[in-house]
């Protein structure tokens, strides 16, 4: 009885706490202060896939990557957005072992990412479309392996707050994918056993600097 009622307190004290973030009513894109937004790592994810002998669709990620927004609500199209990612912070679902360490091999072997050589992915926007009401698509150069080709991100606007409940501060929250094929970039190992065409998901949160 004693444990139960102890649960019960909690869940009652946990409610009463989501209240207020529950109450917040987001804020449309339009009505957010302009200005630099910088990614929230603790609320962002970075996920790609790509055909596995047409066996199944390879889920990897990168743990280790930041973007940045220069956002200007009166004008979107003037909006930039940056990106790098870490290729050593690949991560997959094989727990490395001291035999065997497959994401250091994907990362670092000079037929796959080649991170020794390339130490860093980036993406710089050349331009913001907006297509509807909260969706866009990011244009962008690509820098992978070294080589640099045009990559289009379409992006939805999940939300805003002037003031987001925790932090007090601005913040919005995009999701967005892409695709691109990753001979483009020279990196051909095993096409097409292993798909050309990569899936990109990326999911992330923007907090305003200062």
């Amino acid at each position: 009885m004693m444990k139960s009622a102890l649960f019960a307190a909690v869940l009652t004290i946990a409610g009463f706490a989501a209240l207020p973030a529950a109450a917040q009513e987001l804020t449309p894109w339009n009505k957010l202060p302009a200005g630099v937004y910088s990614l929230d790592k603790y609320h962002a994810s970075l996920t790609w896939k790509v055909s596995h002998a047409g066996l199944s669709n390879y889920t990897a990620r990168f743990k280790n990557f930041d973007a940045e927004i220069n956002f200007d609500p009166a004008d979107l199209s003037k909006s930039k957005v940056t990106a790098k990612i870490d290729p050593t912070s690949l991560e997959t679902d094989f727990v490395p072992t001291p035999e065997k360490d497959f994401n250091a091999k994907l990362a670092k072997g000079e037929e796959w990412l080649n991170a020794g050589k390339f130490p860093e992915i980036t993406f710089t926007s050349t331009k913001v479309e907006v297509t509807g009401e909260n969706t866009g698509k990011i244009h962008g150069d690509l820098t992978f392996l070294g080589v640099t080709k045009p990559v289009v991100l379409d992006a939805v606007f999940n939300g805003g707050y002037a003031e987001q409940p925790f932090t007090k501060k601005p913040a919005m929250g995009f999701s967005a994918t892409a695709s691109l094929n990753r001979s483009d970039f020279g990196f051909s190992t095993y096409v097409p056993m292993i798909g050309d065409k990569v899936d990109i998901v990326i999911e992330a949160e923007f907090g305003k600097n200062g």
